[in-house]
């Protein structure tokens, strides 16, 4: 871990308004992959669907996301982020905003999966944008912050979006998601800057980012990017170390796909609350996993910064996360809904500490190689969208949700296995090539 005690203080902060901007767009690129799970039930019934068939449009934002990541994250390596950044979060807020016209599923199956094209290069650029603006010894707090607006935004969204759905249906939830993140779109434009082309950004923050192993530099006119190799992609895929994280991260997006679709769905239909009651009470496990996950983000970066290892620091808030995600199948033996919402927010509490994990991109990834690294993880994560609402939709499909608690649970503890044994040594790779 980089040491740069002896570089002055830096005389601005601008780094933290750009973490404000991308903890915004997380909160809307999350809006518009969650509000299905609030329109679910309602247009469960409007379309005459069953729940095989809502499995399946749950599931459909992640068949192309997942298989778009390691394109996005080429991408997010070769465009320059303010303008790609823009163009994608326009182009799935309209797809968010026709949705609100849908009369079959088929055309529901298209729009949710034309979201998961838009939204693939999302995640790589988060981490591409704060590997370049922030040093290695605050980067969990800032992936932790930015992280979190996917569960705060969430726990105060959903009550919100409930009472919209409410009282404009699910048509008009739809229609106001995606005008939100069209307006959002243009604020981006307008105010992002890589930190060699930020005017306002201070000679000293820009010190005191590089000497913290800040990723940046500022590039000529005339300088161009260095073109792709298919060297580099087999790269991504040949390390063991690499493999753990990305079955770490398939197991993390397991438990957060469920809370994204199925759990609204659950509460209602399984459980029997008031549709109203359920907005309010699915709010507690988004606050307890937005806890989890800025209390791991800001004791990781405490602990590196006490001179603990990178491999306690970093990886016991994850391999806890994991175990305590666990806690999911706890609701399977009670029917009192404070002990239901208890297991719920234990569980995603866990999912919460463990979801730092984009930090061991930043910290492993090659250098020229984060943002096609960072595809590669989000790949073998949004595989989960993939399989968990489908394999939910059958496992549930004869009116028993139990089993669906049971494996979410196992992915879990896969997790935790995989965290635990396959990741070793935190160090950055160095290509063999």
């Amino acid at each position: 871990m980089t040491n740069f005690k002896g570089v002055a203080a830096p005389s601005s902060k601008k780094r933290y308004n750009i973490l404000a901007m991308v903890f915004v767009t997380v909160v809307i690129n999350y809006l518009d992959r969650s509000n299905i799970s609030v329109a679910a039930f309602a247009m469960k019934e409007d379309l005459g669907l069953s729940n095989i068939q809502m499995g399946y449009v749950f599931s459909a934002f992640a068949w192309t996301y997942a298989c778009l990541q390691i394109p996005g994250g080429i991408v997010a390596d070769k465009l320059p982020t303010r303008i790609l950044y823009t163009i994608i979060m326009a182009l799935w807020s309209i797809a968010t905003l026709i949705q609100g016209f849908v009369n079959s599923f088929t055309a529901l199956i298209g729009l949710r999966a034309s979201i998961g094209v838009f939204e693939a290069p999302s995640y790589p650029t988060n981490n591409l944008v704060v590997t370049r603006w922030f040093p290695e010894n605050e980067r969990a707090s800032a992936i932790a912050i930015y992280t979190s607006g996917q569960f705060l935004g969430l726990a105060f969204l959903t009550p919100t979006l409930v009472a919209i759905q409410n009282y404009m249906g699910w048509r008009g939830l739809f229609i106001v998601s995606g005008v939100i993140g069209l307006v959002w779109a243009g604020i981006w434009y307008l105010f992002y800057r890589d930190p060699g082309d930020h005017k306002k950004v201070s000679t000293s923050e820009l010190e005191y980012i590089e000497k913290g192993g800040g990723l940046f530099t500022k590039k000529s006119t005339s300088e161009k990017s260095e073109k792709f190799k298919w060297q580099d992609f087999k790269q991504a895929f040949m390390y063991r170390k690499l493999w753990g994280l990305y079955i770490g991260q398939f197991c993390l997006g397991a438990t957060t796909i469920f809370f994204l679709t199925w759990f609204p769905t659950y509460l209602v239909e399984f459980r029997g609350l008031d549709f109203l009651k359920s907005g309010f009470l699915a709010a507690i496990p988004f606050l307890a996993a937005f806890a989890g996950v800025l209390l791991s983000g800001f004791t990781s970066d405490f602990l590196i910064k006490k001179g603990y290892s990178v491999e306690i620091a970093r990886k016991a808030p994850i391999i806890i996360g994991m175990l305590l995600s666990t806690c999911i199948i706890g609701a399977n033996y009670t029917d009192s809904t404070f002990f239901i919402i208890l297991f719920l927010a234990v569980a995603f509490f866990g999912n919460g500490l463990a979801s730092i994990a984009w930090v061991f991109i930043s910290l492993m990834a090659p250098k020229k190689m984060i943002g096609l690294t960072g595809g590669a993880f989000n790949f073998i994560g949004g595989l989960a969208g993939v399989v968990v609402p489908v394999a939910i939709g059958y496992l549930v499909d004869d009116g028993d949700f139990s089993p669906a608690l049971f494996f979410i649970g196992g992915i879990a503890l896969l997790g935790f296995i995989s965290y635990t044994f396959i990741v070793g040594k935190v160090e950055r790779i160095v290509p063999k090539y």
